[in-house]
């Protein structure tokens, strides 16, 4: 108590350029702070991520998470050694390389290049020829005619096909079944994501969501990040939506990120705050009536 009083009367008795220094102080410490606060939140900050699985910085062999499944696959027909029985999530980064996803980003922005959306969400799908333009979409191969052949090459549609196949193989391993299994389902696309404003519901993509709900015939969902999580853009990370506890994944050009299609990997994507974030959805499916091909180049 004695020690209290004698600085209590130190402070009454300090001289005015002491207590100026203090309030100088206390108030540039607040604007860091405030900074500090305001720079996380432009870097991509989002209430309740608690765990981050993959960092940007990371270089992972293989990470695999086992999650319980949901009873989303009961509703629909079962293929005995495909139907997720085993049912999580991966991540690895040693399957694609950086060139390759460097190679893989340059057939997107080619794409892009010939339409793009009015919000911050673009899509272009080399199979069913989808192509955001505006407000709307266009099958860029009717659209464009001859002209894509002067766009794309069949060296693009080729490493497409190997990057598709490298990514399938990875799926049918991580959960135990034969790769010969699963099809290609749609939609299979590239996104392309900016700051820029939404303009219709399509440029929404932050809701969180099922695949196996939003897509039926998706069993087993996969993404190949093309761009880095804090030198490409910001926000934009993955987020596993989970009760208390989020997961996230930061991208990074060359990473995989894959998981079954139901309730137990409730996701979604943080608004991208700054710069141009590229990705490919791959899916698959244990179905054969719902397959897809590999587009061709002709």
């Amino acid at each position: 108590v004695q020690l209290c009083f004698v600085l209590s009367t130190k402070n009454v008795r300090a001289p005015w350029e002491v207590r100026r220094k203090w309030l100088r102080t206390t108030v540039l410490g607040a604007c860091a702070v405030l900074t500090g606060l305001l720079l996380w939140s432009s870097l991509g900050g989002d209430d309740g991520v608690t765990e981050v699985l993959a960092h940007r910085g990371e270089i992972l062999p293989g990470r695999f998470i086992e999650v319980p499944c949901s009873e989303d696959y009961d509703s629909h027909r079962r293929f005995e050694g495909c139907s997720p029985r085993k049912c999580g999530r991966g991540i690895t980064d040693t399957v694609i390389t950086r060139d390759e996803a460097r190679r893989i980003r340059s057939i997107a922005e080619k794409g892009l290049s010939l339409g793009g959306s009015d919000g911050g969400a673009s899509i272009l799908d080399l199979h069913s020829g989808a192509l955001s333009v505006g407000k709307h979409f266009v099958n860029l191969y009717r659209y464009f005619g001859d002209k894509i052949q002067t766009v794309f090459s069949e060296e693009d549609f080729q490493l497409y096909r190997d990057v598709r196949q490298k990514v399938q193989l990875t799926i049918a391993q991580a959960f135990g079944i034969s790769a010969s299994s699963l099809h290609l389902t749609k939609p299979t696309f590239f996104s392309r994501i900016n700051s820029t404003q939404a303009r219709t519901a399509h440029d929404e993509y932050w809701h969180a969501h099922v695949d196996k709900v939003t897509y039926g015939s998706f069993d087993y969902t996969s993404l190949l990040y093309l761009s880095d999580y804090l030198d490409d853009f910001g926000g934009g990370r993955f987020v596993f939506v989970e009760e208390g506890a989020n997961k996230t994944v930061e991208p990074r050009a060359g990473r995989v990120s894959f998981f079954t299609s139901g309730s137990e990997n409730l996701h979604r994507v943080e608004k991208v705050h700054w710069g141009t974030r590229y990705a490919v959805t791959i899916a698959f499916t244990c179905n054969p009536d719902h397959g897809i091909a590999d587009p061709e180049f002709t």
